[in-house]
């Protein structure tokens, strides 16, 4: 027997796979404007990669890394770090990524 992953306040589920969900106390200003470079950098994968443009999928593949480090979804526990810490490795992601 197989357990099925079970949803909770630190991650979703979806098709069975259990997703990290993005940090609740992140400002939202600072989580749209992640939200936005983790759609574009998502994007941007999906166009090189029909493009066969390897070396674009992989700086759009560091981007899409670094949006997901600073919501919370890659990295450490987000609920395990206090949370000005959360806040500034965010901030420092949005920093990286609007450069």
């Amino acid at each position: 027997m197989v357990d099925e992953p079970q949803e909770d306040d630190h991650f979703f589920v979806v098709n069975g796979r259990r997703w990290r969900r993005t940090d609740p106390g992140l400002p939202e200003d600072v989580a749209a404007a992640l939200r936005s470079h983790l759609g574009s950098a998502r994007a941007t994968v999906g166009a090189a990669s029909r493009r066969g443009d390897e070396e674009a999928v992989a700086a759009a593949r560091v981007r899409v890394g670094i949006a997901k480090h600073g919501l919370g979804e890659r990295g450490p526990k987000w609920w395990d770090e206090p949370l000005e810490a959360r806040i500034e490795r965010a901030r420092e992601a949005l920093g990286e990524l609007d450069a």
